[in-house]
């Protein structure tokens, strides 16, 4: 049988940066198909849910403080749908890729993942390099292009044919990535 994670990026976020404004747009579009896929993975025995989330330069935030700052932050309204369940996996990281500095290839491997299934933000940055680190770890890459976000639309756009071409990532819709 095969086991899927669902790794949400980076959505725990203040908005309080130089890309928010550009970013928050895109992610409206995002919340709800995130929030349903997140919601359908809870009730899925054979999908691990986790999310990796930028510290922030905090290294002691906690993943509690994280969510309090996001939801303190200029667009809670994107926040709230998609916030972490209790007892939720959750990992800190300080870097780009999800896999950088975290525990998150050891947890993945402890729990017999084969497909990653990626989520979150921003798509030609943290979504574009934690591809790439999860293709060079051999595991299977799903990216629901409704479930992802960019700063830059073409950008963007451009992140998810690398990902499509060059890590064989299977580029889907958010309703068809648990079939």
């Amino acid at each position: 049988m095969s086991t899927v994670a669902l790794v949400v990026i980076d959505m725990l976020n203040p908005y309080e940066h130089a890309d928010a404004d550009a970013l928050g747009n895109s992610v409206e579009k995002i919340v709800e198909p995130l929030r349903d896929l997140i919601y359908r993975a809870r009730e899925r025995e054979d999908v691990h849910l986790l999310y990796v989330n930028d510290n922030y330069g905090d290294f002691s935030a906690t993943s509690d403080e994280l969510v309090g700052n996001a939801l303190r932050g200029r667009r809670p309204d994107l926040v709230e749908p998609i916030r972490p369940p209790a007892g939720c996996p959750f990992l800190s990281k300080v870097r780009h890729s999800v896999f950088y500095g975290t525990a998150l290839e050891y947890l993945l491997v402890r729990e017999g993942v084969n497909t990653l299934i990626l989520t979150g933000q921003v798509t030609e940055q943290c979504v574009l390099y934690s591809a790439l680190d999860a293709y060079v770890r051999h595991f299977q890459i799903r990216i629901p292009r409704d479930a992802v976000a960019h700063i830059d639309p073409e950008l963007g756009a451009a992140a998810l044919r690398m990902m499509e071409r060059n890590m064989r990532a299977e580029i889907v819709d958010a309703a068809d990535c648990l079939d």
